[in-house]
């Protein structure tokens, strides 16, 4: 990437040379160029929210920015994507949706994400570090921002505009309001479920912002949830990309003699499953862990892994990551162990499994979603 400070070698992660997606794109090169040609004093404190994969804080480095973010491997990136560049350890300092934010903020820059709770929720976390010197600068590109997203920026920090599009990017400008009254961080959300879906029926589900239906359970789970298997007896069983976790905490409420691992790269995610779990006191033994799918887990460790693939990244439609997470439950999986994936129909995962497992089976099917099974032999 060519940004006003040289030449920038970045990569996504995990680093595969077959991946054709960039791990920067027009939004980063505006925002950065605005920075350079507008005289943007960084010599303060200088934040930048939701940077995918370090583009923005590799590029900025010498000013010491502060990263928020998400994403577990978006963070792992930004610490390859640093290493790379010469940045020394702690130059940058890489913190979570869910760490304690910096007390002032001198700059902020937001890289507009594809969840506007997720937006809302950090702008009012961030809030009250904005001072009226503040300089707020949003990016993205055009078709990830809308009406309100200028609207959410103009109530939790004051009068919003946008720039002009280049390469189908723009950015947003924002002048805080000190004497702006802001309402309450609706988040995290707390809801009950409905009844007729199995050991979580009428159970309290915590929702952090920017995680998959946030205010209801969606149509996929609810379908896997009426059809997941029957464990017995000391089963260990993974929640692999748990959302929220209600898929784990039925298995585990069905079943309290279960080890179940909730797992899932998205920080909000798996605060919101813990969250959830300990919310419904459920008795048993549960480990959450933010990572990149079953990496860290002990080749032949488990007995089932239950698995709805994410098939968007950002804004592009790829299966790399459902692979990734099939290839990994073949790993972690004991001879006779058994993966459950529930996706929708036209996704043809079935052929998949085939080739990662030699086998797959149809557990259950609508005219949207299928449950399959596939067994490590």
């Amino acid at each position: 990437m060519t940004t006003p400070w040289g030449e920038l070698t970045l990569a996504r992660f995990p680093e595969d040379p077959r991946d054709r997606l960039r791990a920067w794109d027009a939004s980063d090169e505006y925002l950065l160029r605005y920075l350079d040609g507008s005289g943007v004093d960084l010599s303060g404190t200088v934040v930048v929210l939701g940077d995918r994969w370090g583009a923005l804080v590799t590029a900025l480095a010498a000013h010491r920015p502060v990263q928020i973010t998400d994403s577990w491997l978006g963070q792992e990136a930004s610490r390859a994507n640093l290493e790379r560049a010469g940045a020394k350890p702690g130059t940058v300092q890489l913190l979570t949706t869910q760490d304690t934010p910096p007390g002032r903020i001198d700059v902020l820059l937001v890289r507009v994400p594809k969840s506007l709770a997720l937006l809302e929720d950090q702008l009012r976390r961030l809030a009250p570090a904005v001072h009226e010197g503040t300089v707020v600068v949003g990016t993205g590109m055009v078709k990830e921002i809308h009406t309100s997203t200028l609207q959410l920026f103009e109530s939790v920090i004051g009068p919003t505009r946008t720039s002009l599009a280049e390469k189908k990017a723009r950015l947003i400008f924002c002048t805080p309001d000190a004497a702006l009254r802001r309402s309450a961080n609706p988040w995290p959300l707390r809801y009950d479920l409905p009844e007729g879906i199995g050991p979580v029926s009428g159970r309290t589900v915590v929702n952090h912002a920017g995680v998959f239906c946030a205010d209801r359970l969606d149509i996929g789970t609810r379908f896997f949830l009426g059809h997941l298997p029957v464990t017995r007896g000391a089963r260990r069983v993974v929640d692999l990309g748990c959302g929220n976790g209600v898929v784990g905490t039925a298995v585990a409420l069905a079943n309290p003699e279960a080890e179940v691992l909730f797992t899932d790269e998205s920080f909000q995610a798996v605060a919101s499953a813990e969250a959830t779990y300990r919310a419904n006191g459920v008795p048993g033994h549960a480990e959450f862990r933010v990572g990149d799918g079953l990496a860290g887990v002990a080749a032949g460790s488990m007995d089932l892994v239950l698995n709805n693939p994410p098939f968007h990244s950002h804004q592009a439609t790829t299966d790399t990551t459902a692979w990734r997470m099939f290839t990994g439950a073949r790993r972690v999986l004991r001879p006779g162990g058994e993966l459950w994936v529930i996706g929708n129909r036209h996704l043809g995962y079935h052929v998949k499994l085939r080739r990662v497992f030699g086998n797959s089976e149809l557990v259950a099917g609508d005219p949207k979603f299928v449950v399959l099974r596939a067994v490590r032999r």
